[in-house]
């Protein structure tokens, strides 16, 4: 018998576990998900992609501000679950409901645990040259990620990978696991958690905007991997020629002999903004001026012949 299920999440991230639970004929009994937030430049209330598939689907969506709602326990409560599974929800559980399912909590994460506990595993893998990563599917606890391991699947890190498409990899498979694990519990084939090694962890905090500024002083493969970690979002960014850029694409040149910073005329690379860095050269592929749309390099150095 399938076990009564609480879902919460709210990003895309978590769209097709809540999708495949849906498909599978294990539909939540009410979904969890943060509130509705102003967004793009009309300041729109909109929902998160998690209510709306909920919604959609004709499953109840319950949006608390702070998880210690007053009216939220006994409503939960009512619900009888068995099983809570949260991906990106955005909000600490408290222990009153960490303790409420027969099964306790579940929580998909999208990295190999307890390397990148926190908010940012998938920009931090890239941030960190780690050749590969996955998901991991866990016993939730008090701490932040640090419950025992039910589940992963591991996957490498392609060497031009953006964080957006391999989000866009992670999100597909942790589903699959998630299933593949609730089939295991329904069975009763589900092997003992396995608990992390605390002296292994290491931890992804929240990124800003500020973090995707780049310092020509770096060596350009680390400046490369930057790119890679803040696409799509917030997006790398450096002044260069007197002018603020966001850089979504780029590659590692070899030495120029010119000082950080500098743009590199004359290189005789026609498809790529040469930038020196502190060891090698940034070749900008795809980047984007303010108030303008973005571009390749081919057609920015097109419509700017004195940046060639």
């Amino acid at each position: 018998m399938n076990p009564r299920l609480l879902f919460a999440g709210t990003p895309t991230f978590a769209v097709p576990a809540l999708r495949a639970l849906i498909e599978s004929g294990q539909s939540p009994l009410a979904v969890l998900t943060q509130p509705d937030r102003a967004a793009g430049r009309g300041r729109k209330m909109c929902p998160s992609p998690i209510k709306q598939l909920a919604l959609d689907a004709g499953i109840d969506v319950l949006q608390p501000e702070r998880l210690k709602s007053s009216d939220l326990a006994p409503r939960l409560n009512d619900l009888q679950p068995d099983l809570l599974i949260t991906a990106a929800y955005g909000q600490i559980l408290p222990r009153w409901l960490l303790a409420l399912p027969r099964h306790g909590c579940w929580n998909l994460h999208a990295s190999l645990l307890p390397r990148w506990r926190g908010a940012s595993p998938i920009n931090q893998a890239i941030l960190h040259g780690d050749a590969e990563t996955g998901v991991s599917l866990m016993q939730m606890e008090a701490g932040l990620d640090t419950g025992p391991v039910l589940a992963q699947a591991a996957t490498a890190i392609g060497d031009e990978e953006t964080a957006g498409e391999l989000h866009d990899r992670l999100a597909p498979m942790a589903a699959s696991l998630l299933l593949q694990t609730l089939r295991q519990l329904v069975d009763g084939t589900l092997p003992a958690a396995e608990p992390q090694d605390d002296a292994r962890a290491t931890h992804a905090p929240l990124i800003s905007r500020g973090d995707a500024s780049l310092d020509w002083q770096q060596p350009a493969r680390n400046l490369v991997r930057r790119v890679r970690a803040f696409n799509p979002w917030p997006v790398a960014f450096a002044r260069l020629d007197g002018l603020d850029v966001r850089i979504f694409r780029a590659r590692a040149g070899g030495s120029v002999g010119q000082a950080p910073g500098t743009l590199v005329r004359g290189h005789g690379r026609p498809d790529a903004v040469v930038v020196a860095c502190g060891e090698g050269s940034l070749e900008i592929l795809e980047l984007q001026a303010p108030a303008r749309k973005r571009v390749t390099a081919v057609d920015w150095l097109n419509a700017h012949p004195d940046w060639r």
